[in-house]
């Protein structure tokens, strides 16, 4: 057994059918772990995953969930459990993009944005963290961005969001770390994903100008920062907020 062996474990990845949810589904069956993921209305790609992993061996399962709403996630959490067991380890990973400018963002973009992350991750958290706890043992990682401290036009619901995980992954880590559980968040930079391609040309140009790197980064290269807080590797890591943003933000 390696520090980052995850034989045993059973994880939960919400917005596990693509992106950087799927490259993380993936990163966590390769080293042993039994793991369910959601999405929202992605059956196709979510079941090519489920398809192309068990056919290696591993026990992976989708579902669908849309964690902004409190009977989803509750169903959720009774599926996990029907299918897996407890959960060990949990990733707030799902979440929506879109640039529009504050001067025609609409309560309703503001709402579904913050409901998505800062809502989801809530809602998804508690689901789960209660019984971690009660066990001594848990992983909670949340996906926050780079953009939390950095800000970008068109983005202010977005990085409002994003900040606002950071918030509250510090916050739950104190509570988290004497209970066996670490709470800690990922805040990538502008990764090659649909999401990104969700944003116009124009924006992901800006954000190409700004990266030192020279290049958006890509899912396999954000995976291994959860396998490591997934992990006994991660075990000293509390209320930390890892970001591999090819130096979108130099801290």
């Amino acid at each position: 057994m390696t520090d980052f062996d995850l034989s045993g474990r059973v994880a939960v990845v919400t917005g596990g059918s693509r992106g950087i949810g799927a490259a993380i589904v993936e990163q966590f069956a390769r080293h042993g772990a039994r793991v369910g993921f959601c999405h929202v209305g992605d059956h196709a790609a979510a079941e090519a995953l489920v398809q192309r992993l068990t056919k290696g061996g591993a026990d992976v399962a989708q579902c669908e969930a849309d964690i902004a709403d409190p009977a989803a996630v509750e169903a959720l959490g009774a599926w996990a459990g029907d299918r897996f067991g407890p959960v060990d380890i949990l990733v707030n990973g799902a979440g929506i993009g879109g640039d529009i400018l504050f001067s025609d963002m609409t309560l309703a973009d503001f709402d579904r944005m913050i409901g998505v992350h800062l809502r989801g991750t809530f809602l998804v958290t508690k689901q789960f963290y209660g019984p971690m706890a009660a066990r001594g043992w848990g992983r909670v990682i949340n996906i926050s961005s780079q953009l939390a401290y950095k800000g970008a036009p068109g983005q202010s619901h977005y990085c409002a969001a994003k900040a606002g995980i950071v918030g509250f992954t510090r916050a739950l880590a104190y509570e988290g770390a004497l209970r066996g559980v670490t709470v800690n968040s990922i805040a990538p930079g502008p990764v090659d994903t649909q999401l990104l391609m969700s944003m116009s040309q124009e924006w992901r140009d800006m954000k190409m100008g700004q990266l030192p790197l020279g290049r958006f980064g890509r899912v396999e290269e954000i995976a291994p920062t959860a396998l490591l807080l997934a992990s006994e590797a991660g075990s000293f890591y509390i209320g930390q907020t890892l970001s591999p943003n090819g130096g979108d933000v130099l801290l």
